[in-house]
């Protein structure tokens, strides 16, 4: 089978690890034909090109700057992208036909490209919805609901679920989520296709983890607490500075890494405050970044607490995977912390309650990590490997 997936995630190589490398692997690796769509934003320099690699092919098309830049090329990035895929899909993949079109969010404005790809092949489309916009947008007050561009983005919204054979949604709160705000999506082209991973085994003795933590000069006598990943406003990141400076348990440290938008502002924080049981450390690469991480006890999600929409980040599925329990400090609409808590590898609390979220650390602080960690990598298996995405799009197109 052919397929063609179109990404905003910048992928240069099928053979790194991340929940869209392994899906994409996964169907490479059962005999199928990928052709990967992926941007290369104009501040590197780089025409559009395509090109053969490690078994599938990739199909870099020139952007404008849509990652870590000022809104306004942001939007218009996002916006134009739209006809420079189906341009490049013109130019360089007239003479071959697909089966499949398989497509994340964000972003919203692949309609035409998609639209293009099904009318000339007669191919079926999935959605993998990673986000839904313009909602968190306006969680986030960042569009105001109601306003022009807020209307021309939920046109765009709508035509991109009509246009979706199937739309694959992170968890049970999204799927209804999406059909009690989109009342004209027929039920059954919905359904639960999570965030999904190859998983690597990671065995760490007590000294390898002690000589990692010493590469970083984190503690080795205190439970680390780990947040990793994105630093955004969507993370609601103020939440976790108030933690850090709150906390007064002197068994507790806390490890930021990652990078986004508001990394300058957080190390601005800690060059002011100086927190002894805190340190902050920029995005490593993935590899240094596993081994950190493997080297931590208990992994930190956070959210704002003012989602509408019922966000599940990635960042569960590389605690899992560490066998590392977690805490979630959310929005109430997210399913995220009742799926960690019914499946005891970790607690759940509302984001912006300090006294709730001081019982949960002190409560892990004087649990059993090990046990919860290992009910943690069962719910990996169980329901969020590659198989388990692989099979739902394989499903859907053996009834097309």
């Amino acid at each position: 089978m052919n397929i063609i997936f179109l990404t905003l995630v910048e992928i240069n190589s099928i053979e790194d690890r991340g929940i869209y490398q392994d899906l994409l692997r996964k169907f490479r690796d059962e005999g199928h034909d990928i052709t990967i769509v992926t941007p290369v934003e104009r501040r590197k320099g780089i025409t559009t090109n395509f090109k053969e690699k490690e078994g599938v092919s990739i199909l870099q098309v020139k952007t404008l700057n849509i990652q870590k830049t000022n809104i306004i090329e942001k939007g218009i990035g996002t916006l134009a992208i739209e006809f420079q895929y189906l341009s490049a899909i013109k130019k360089y993949l007239a003479n071959k036909k697909f089966d499949l079109v398989l497509y994340s969010t964000p972003p919203i404005t692949f309609a035409k490209v998609i639209e293009f790809v099904k009318k000339r092949d007669n191919a079926t489309s999935y959605l993998l919805l990673k986000d839904i916009f313009p909602q968190n947008a306006v969680d986030m007050k960042m569009l105001k609901e109601g306003s022009f561009i807020h209307k021309q983005f939920v046109k765009k919204e709508k035509k991109l679920y009509k246009i979706s054979d199937t739309i694959g949604c992170m968890s049970p709160a999204n799927v209804e989520f999406v059909l009690k705000h989109n009342p004209e999506i027929n039920s059954n082209k919905v359904e639960v296709n999570p965030n999904t991973i190859e998983p690597a085994i990671f065995n760490y003795s007590f000294e390898e983890k002690k000589t990692i933590r010493e590469k970083y000069k984190v503690p080795v006598d205190k439970k680390v607490f780990v947040y990793g990943g994105n630093l955004g406003k969507p993370q609601g990141l103020d939440f976790l500075l108030e933690t850090i400076l709150v906390t007064k348990n002197e068994n507790a440290f806390f490890l930021i890494v990652g990078d986004g938008t508001e990394f300058l502002r957080i190390k601005e924080w800690f060059d002011n405050n100086q927190p002894k049981n805190a340190k902050l450390l920029q995005r490593l690469p993935k590899e240094d970044y596993d081994k950190l991480l493997v080297a931590c006890d208990i992994g930190l999600i956070f959210l704002d607490k003012n989602f509408l929409i019922p966000n599940f980040p990635s960042r569960l599925l590389s605690y899992l995977e560490m066998n590392i329990p977690i805490l979630a400090a959310t929005d109430p609409n997210t399913d995220i912390g009742t799926i960690i808590e019914e499946n005891g590898c970790g607690y759940k609390i509302l984001a912006g309650n300090q006294v709730e979220i001081q019982n949960k650390i002190n409560q892990l602080l004087s649990s059993d990590l090990k046990q919860m960690g290992l009910n943690g990598q069962k719910l990996l298996l169980n329901n969020y490997t590659v198989d388990i995405s692989y099979n739902l799009i394989m499903n859907k197109l053996k009834h097309v």
